[in-house]
């Protein structure tokens, strides 16, 4: 929450607070809760038996870049992440790195500069078709992803290419951004994930509610690497992740199926 000069406001990304030109913020603690009464501030704890879980889609995916998590600038983290991907590439012969506007562009300026490969946009986005990952049918997730991105050919043609995105969920939308490249004449798309491969559902929010629905549950790297039709992929690590963060606690339940909360008839499913 924030001072304005009116009282007060609250939101889950400081983001907001910068558009009303203020700067300054505290963040709630895990059990925290904050009154508010004729302009005197009142905080108690309805639980000190608490841990850090923030939430790690929202450094990799949710929040505005611009935003900070726990101290931590959103587009900071994202840059980390593409520096460190471009670490373990030493190896690697392109000639640009693009990412997957919007929320890949900061990882692949990291990984542009920690490699010294020239960062280019060789993708551009439509601002008026929403996140596609969350949409309730293949057949709109599609029709999304043809309207929503566009390659610049002139960019990629005849070019070896290092493609940044910041996940691949169900993978349908990463085969049809390497055959967009593709056709525009690239003769080789790298992809690089800035996060590890998601294997469970979340079931704090996010819209991936069974394992059917994730193609990391289902496939192994290199045969996703074959399904999206790209010459290379590499995910990061969790370790790699947890380095860009520093020590904020992260709820890494998609990545690895460890739940900060018990789910008791998830946990029966996982039994049988």
């Amino acid at each position: 929450y924030a001072k304005s000069k009116d009282g007060y406001v609250i939101s889950s990304e400081t983001c907001a607070f910068e558009v009303m030109g203020i700067y300054e913020s505290v963040d709630l603690k895990p059990g925290e809760i904050v009154e508010f009464h004729k302009g005197i501030v009142k905080h108690e704890f309805y639980s000190t038996n608490t841990d850090n879980h923030m939430c790690a889609m929202e450094y990799i995916y949710f929040a505005r870049p611009d935003s900070v998590v726990e101290g931590i600038n959103v587009h900071a983290f994202r840059k980390a992440t593409g520096s460190i991907l471009a670490r373990e590439d030493k190896d690697l012969h392109a000639d640009i790195v693009i990412g997957v506007p919007d929320s890949s562009l900061s990882a692949a300026i990291g990984y542009a500069e920690e490699a010294g490969i020239p960062f280019e946009t060789g993708l551009i986005k439509n601002r008026y078709v929403g996140r596609t990952f969350i949409q309730p049918t293949q057949a709109m997730r599609d029709r999304s992803v043809r309207l929503k991105l566009s390659p610049v050919s002139s960019v990629v043609k005849g070019k070896s290419i290092v493609m940044i995105d910041d996940s691949i969920v169900r993978g349908t939308t990463s085969r049809r951004i390497v055959q967009l490249l593709k056709d525009a004449g690239a003769t080789e798309v790298h992809v690089r994930i800035a996060s590890p491969v998601i294997t469970s559902p979340c079931f704090y929010g996010v819209d991936t509610s069974t394992k059917d629905q994730l193609i990391g549950a289902q496939m192994s790297v290199e045969e996703i690497r074959d399904y999206i039709h790209a010459d290379t992929l590499r995910f990061m690590t969790e370790e790699e992740m947890k380095e860009a963060t520093h020590d904020v606690g992260l709820c890494l339940a998609c990545f690895n199926g460890e739940y900060c909360t018990k789910l008791f008839s998830y946990q029966e499913e996982l039994d049988k």
